[in-house]
């Protein structure tokens, strides 16, 4: 069954427990990313970070440009150590 109000499809978070940790003062959307895992999926935040920005300013009667964007790191994926050498030549 399919959740109708999911804000964060990959770690599949919901609009209401969002407003829950903001409501608990949770106002930053790195604070959400570490305790709800929002952000954190294989999209890196791509689907849901504007939706919760949006969310914070609405929530803090903040303007969405004046709250910080979250910490953004790229996957970390293996490479072969070749590839690397190959640089060195």
């Amino acid at each position: 069954m399919a959740k109708a109000n999911v804000i964060c499809r990959c770690e599949e978070i919901e609009i209401d427990e969002i407003r829950k940790w903001i409501a608990a003062g949770y106002t930053e959307f790195d604070e959400l990313k570490r305790m709800l895992r929002v952000g954190m999926g294989p999209c890196q935040g791509r689907g849901c970070r504007d939706i919760i920005l949006r969310e914070l300013a609405k929530a803090t009667g903040r303007n969405v440009a004046d709250i910080a964007p979250g910490t953004i790191r790229p996957p970390v994926k293996p490479i072969k150590i070749s590839l690397l050498a190959e640089d060195c030549d």
